[in-house]
C-alpha cells in the first residue's frame, strides 16, 4: 500500500497561526517584549561606562574618580542581570503559553482523523509528529525563542548606541553586514527543505521499524527478515545521510560568519584609530565603540545560529500545523440509529491499490446475537473485511449497514457506539490500571470495573498487583502479560457495552495456556452480542455459529462447522491440518 502521508502546512500558514496565537496574548506578548527593551537598555549602559573609565585612567586622574563608574558598573551588572531573567521567563511563558494551544489543536485534530487515513500514511508519521516535532518545538520556545528575541534586541539597541557614540563607528560596523546577509540568503535556501526532508525521512524509518518489529512474527513466517532488514538499512541510511548533509551545511555556515565577525572588527578598530588620531574621538569612546561592536558578537552569532534551530522547528511547526488544519470528517446532520445488531455487508469490496481488490463482491448477513469466525489463509482479506464492518475503512464497491443502517448514515460517533474492534495489537496506556479500564467508560464506578474483570476472568490476577485497581501499569509502570493485556481489552469491551464486537486474531499472540484463558474470556465478553471473530485458531471457529471461509478477497464457503467439515471442502482441509498439528 502506498503511504499517503500527512500533510505539511505552507509557511504563510504557519505565520497566520502563529500570529493569531500571539494576537490571543497581546498582553503578555506586550510585557515580554517591553521588558526585554529594558534588561537589553540597562546592558548597553557598560560599554560607555567603562570607556569612561579608560578616559579617566589616561588623564591620570585620582583614584576616587573612578568609585562613581565602577559603583554604576554594579548597579547595570544587577539591575541588568535582574530585568534579563524577568524578560526571559516572561517570553518563554507565552511560548509555553502559544504552544500549549497549538498541541491542544494537534492532539483534539489527531484524535479525530479517520482511521483509514491514519493507516494510508502509517503510524510512524503521526508517532513522529507526536514525539520528536513537538520535542523540537518545545526546545524551539523554551530556550531559542527566548534567547532570539534577546539577540534581536541587543542587535538593535547596539547599532543605535555605536551611532549615538560616533555615526562612522556604525559606518564602521555595517562592513559585516553584507557578509552576514549574504550567508543567511545562502543557507535559508538550502537548510528549510533539507530539514523538511529530514523529518520526513525520520518518519519513513520509524514506519519501517514499527512495520518490522511489530510484523515479526510474518516476517519471519515468510522468511522475508533479510528483505526487511534491507528496508530498515535503506531507510536508516537516508536518515543518516540527510543528518549528516545537515551537518555539512551547519558547518560552512558558522565559517562565514566568523569570517564576517573578523571583518566588521577590524573596521571598527580602524575606524577608531583614525578618529582618535584625528582629535575626533577619545579613547575611551574609541573603547567603547569596540566593545559594543565586541559586543555583538555573541548575539549576531546567536541570532544567526539560532535560524538553524528555527528553520528545524519550522519545518516541525508546518507539520504540526498541517494536522491541526485538517478539515474534519463530514457527519451526517441527523446520525440514524441502528434498528438492531445485524451486520450485512452486500457485494462488497475494497481496494488498497486500484486495480488490485483485496475484497471481491462480499455477501454476510450476520443475525442479531450471532457468532460467526472468518476463517482463511494469510491474505484472505479477514482483516480487512473486519476492518471494513468496524467502519475503519471505507468499501470501495458495495455496501455496509449495521443494525440496517449504512455507515455513512451512522458517523463516527453513531459506529463507536456500535461495534467495537479488538486486534491482537493491544495498547496499555501508562498509568493506573482503573483509569485504563476507564477510557471505555469514563463515568464507571469501581464496582462497574470490577465486574467487568470479572466477567473476562482477570479480578484475581488484579486484585494481586501492589495497589490493585490502583497499580500504574503501562510505560514506566508494572508491566502487563500479553494475556494481562488482552483480558484488559476484553474489560474494555464489556465496559464499552457495543452490540456488535470484532475480534481480530486477539489470541494470536498467547502462548497455548494463555490462549485458552483468552477464549474463555472472549467467550464470556461476547455474550449476548453480535460477534465477528477472526480466527487465529480453528477452535474458536468450531465454536462458532457458523464459519465464512474467505479465499483471495471472496467467500468461498459457509456454514457451521459440522456442515463445512462434512463437505470435505477448504475447511475441512484446514480443520484436517490443524488437528494433525495438535495431535
Amino acid at each position: 500500500m502506498t503511504r499517503q502521508l500527512l500533510p505539511v502546512a505552507d509557511g504563510r500558514r504557519v505565520r497566520a497561526v502563529l500570529g493569531s496565537l500571539l494576537g490571543q496574548a497581546k498582553g503578555r506578548t506586550a510585557a515580554a517584549f517591553g521588558m526585554l527593551v529594558i534588561a537589553t537598555a540597562i546592558g548597553l549602559l557598560t560599554a560607555p561606562l567603562l570607556g569612561r573609565i579608560v578616559d579617566l585612567v589616561a588623564a591620570r586622574q585620582p583614584a576616587t574618580s573612578l568609585v562613581t563608574p565602577v559603583v554604576a558598573l554594579v548597579v547595570v551588572a544587577v539591575a541588568g542581570a535582574a530585568a534579563t531573567a524577568l524578560g526571559l521567563s516572561l517570553v518563554a511563558r507565552l511560548g509555553e503559553t502559544i504552544l500549549a494551544e497549538l498541541r491542544e489543536r494537534f492532539v483534539a485534530r489527531a484524535l479525530g482523523l479517520p482511521l483509514d487515513q491514519l493507516e494510508k500514511a502509517g503510524s510512524g508519521d503521526l508517532t513522529t509528529r507526536v514525539t520528536n516535532d513537538v520535542s523540537v518545538v518545545a526546545d524551539a520556545v523554551r530556550q531559542a525563542l527566548p534567547e532570539l528575541g534577546r539577540s534581536v534586541l541587543t542587535v538593535v539597541l547596539t547599532l543605535g548606541a555605536l551611532a549615538v557614540l560616533d555615526w562612522r563607528f556604525l559606518l564602521a560596523a555595517l562592513v559585516a553586514v553584507p557578509v552576514q546577509l549574504h550567508t543567511v540568503r545562502w543557507y535559508l535556501p538550502l537548510a528549510k527543505p533539507l530539514y523538511a526532508r529530514q523529518r520526513e525521512a525520520v518518519g519513513t524509518q520509524q514506519q519501517q521499524l514499527l512495520d518490522t518489529i511489530g510484523g515479526a512474527r510474518t516476517v519471519r513466517a515468510f522468511r522475508l527478515s533479510d528483505s526487511h532488514l534491507d528496508r530498515v538499512r535503506e531507510r536508516s541510511d537516508g536518515a543518516v545521510g540527510l543528518a549528516l548533509q545537515g551537518v555539512r551545511l551547519v558547518t560552512r555556515f558558522y565559517t562565514r560568519l566568523n569570517l564576517a565577525e573578523f571583518i566588521g572588527l577590524s573596521a571598527v578598530l580602524a575606524m577608531g584609530f583614525v578618529l582618535v588620531g584625528a582629535n575626533l574621538a577619545t579613547v575611551g569612546v574609541a573603547t567603547a565603540a569596540a566593545l559594543y561592536f565586541h559586543s555583538l558578537f555573541g548575539p549576531i552569532t546567536t541570532a544567526l545560529a539560532l535560524v538553524d534551530d528555527a528553520q528545524a522547528a519550522t519545518a516541525s511547526l508546518s507539520r504540526l500545523i498541517g494536522v491541526a488544519d485538517l478539515p474534519p470528517a463530514a457527519e451526517p446532520v441527523t446520525p440514524s440509529r441502528p434498528v438492531d445488531a445485524s451486520v450485512k455487508t452486500a457485494g462488497a469490496g475494497f481496494s488498497y491499490v486500484d486495480g488490485h481488490p483485496v475484497l471481491r463482491d462480499v455477501d454476510i448477513a450476520v443475525a442479531p446475537g450471532e457468532r460467526v469466525a472468518l476463517v482463511g489463509a494469510s491474505g484472505a482479506g479477514k482483516t480487512t473485511l473486519a476492518k471494513l464492518i468496524a467502519g475503519i475503512h471505507r468499501p470501495t464497491a458495495g455496501s455496509i449497514t449495521l443494525g440496517g443502517v449504512p455507515l455513512a448514515d451512522l458517523g463516527s460517533d453513531g459506529i463507536r457506539r456500535t461495534v467495537a474492534l479488538i486486534s491482537q495489537e493491544v495498547h496499555v496506556f501508562a498509568g493506573p490500571l482503573a483509569e485504563d479500564l476507564r477510557l471505555a467508560r469514563p463515568a464507571a464506578s469501581d464496582d462497574e470495573l470490577r465486574a467487568a474483570l470479572t466477567k473476562v476472568g482477570a479480578l484475581s490476577w488484579v486484585d494481586g498487583l501492589p495497589d490493585g485497581l490502583g497499580t500504574v501499569v503501562g510505560e514506566g509502570g508494572h508491566q502487563l502479560t500479553v494475556t494481562h493485556a488482552q483480558q484488559l481489552a476484553l474489560a474494555r469491551l464489556v465496559l464499552a457495552d457495543p452490540p456488535i464486537a470484532i475480534l481480530d486474531e486477539a489470541t494470536a499472540d498467547a502462548g497455548s495456556a494463555g490462549s485458552r484463558v483468552l477464549e474463555a474470556s472472549a467467550a464470556a465478553a461476547l455474550a449476548g452480542r453480535t460477534a465477528l471473530v477472526v480466527a487465529h485458531r480453528l477452535t474458536q471457529a468450531a465454536a462458532s455459529d457458523r464459519i465464512v471461509v474467505l479465499d483471495a478477497g471472496a467467500v468461498v464457503e459457509t456454514g457451521t462447522h459440522e456442515e463445512l467439515v462434512a463437505g470435505g471442502g477448504q475447511y475441512a482441509k484446514l480443520w484436517t491440518a490443524w488437528s494433525g498439528q495438535r495431535n
